[in-house]
């Protein structure tokens, strides 16, 4: 299977996104990709939430998910949405942060809510509460997309190696980890830590990005890292997407995970162990 990651720089203005977002899906379809993953916040990024709530929609009202499933129906691809922000009808008023699966028949295989949420002081001048907007999710999703099993992630999970240990042992061959990863902390830890989730697991791990600077309806525009980065299940990097907004392409041989894992089966060897 070739997958392929797109690399957006959205605005937070969904119509305004999403014609370059279908533009590199099919890009990346006319290239060979049967798989084709997009990064956290498709339709939008903004930390402005009462834009946020007159941008945002219903799942089943958002029309950036409905072209999507539309394109993928007529490409006939399986399509990783990296994630939507949208509204709920949790009464606190927060939005979900949601990675999508959709199947080549348009249809939607998987839905995962962001677990962790990103409330961090990245420096003196640059602060994030995630949980004040979104409101995190409870469970962990594994999909069968017929060329393998998925672990679906978002962005800042990827600090939680239980969740993707968890995710390989109950079957995924190839984790998800669609972001918007901060310029900061992503020059020092994106790759690491992206690298150390597919040697951990012996998991193919692909991770779609959002990169450059991003317009904001109002307050600070916000920059995030790019580099979108596929890796393979011995750690190695097979694709980087650089800085700029386009596609990578990486060629998934799904025999290299059980290699991998039979190399070093660490995925077997747990042992309980008493707290310190």
């Amino acid at each position: 299977m070739r997958a392929g990651l797109v690399q957006l720089s959205v605005t937070d203005d969904p119509a305004a996104n999403l014609p370059v977002t279908l533009g590199l899906v099919r890009q990346a379809a006319s290239a060979g990709a049967g798989f084709v993953l997009t990064p956290e916040c498709t339709n939008l990024l903004s930390s402005d939430r009462a834009w946020q709530a007159e941008a945002l929609r219903h799942e089943a009202e958002d029309e950036t998910l409905a072209a999507l499933r539309a394109e993928a129906d007529r490409l006939g691809i399986w399509l990783l949405i990296g994630s939507l922000g949208l509204k709920t009808d949790d009464p606190d008023g927060r939005f979900a942060n949601r990675s999508f699966l959709i199947a080549p028949d348009g249809a939607i295989a998987a839905r995962y809510d962001k677990i962790h949420m990103f409330d961090v002081d990245v420096s003196a001048t640059e602060r994030y509460r995630e949980s004040e907007g979104y409101r995190p999710g409870t469970r962990a999703v594994m999909a069968d997309a017929g060329f393998a099993r998925l672990g679906m992630a978002v962005c800042y999970d990827l600090r939680f190696a239980y969740l993707f240990r968890a995710l390989a042992k109950a079957g995924a061959e190839v984790l998800t980890v669609p972001a918007a990863f901060n310029d900061t902390t992503g020059a020092a830890h994106w790759e690491p830590l992206l690298r150390a989730r597919a040697i951990e697991t012996g998991c193919y791990v692909l991770a779609p990005a959002q990169c450059g600077e991003h317009a904001a309806h109002g307050g600070k525009p916000r920059r995030t890292h790019g580099h979108s980065l596929a890796v393979g299940p011995w750690g190695e990097v097979l694709a980087d997407g650089g800085a700029e907004p386009g596609i990578s392409l990486v060629d998934l041989h799904l025999p290299e995970v059980a290699r991998a894992r039979a190399r070093v089966p660490a995925l077997h060897h747990d042992r309980a162990f008493e707290g310190p």
